[in-house]
């Protein structure tokens, strides 16, 4: 299981999730095995320690 450290950045990777950019520019996690989305970023950049698709 993925672990916050406090120190901008993650021990471990994000499981079962993957991330995706969207028309619009944003990132969009998505959650690998139901395949709904989950949420998006605004600010813009990807999320930490989630894995990204083609």
């Amino acid at each position: 299981m993925a672990k916050n450290t406090g120190h901008n950045h993650r021990n471990g990777a994000v499981k079962s999730r993957s991330q995706l950019k969207s028309p619009n520019g944003n990132y969009i996690k998505r959650n690998s095995t139901t395949g709904r989305f989950m949420d998006q970023k605004t600010t813009g950049g990807k999320f930490k320690g989630v894995r990204t698709e083609k």
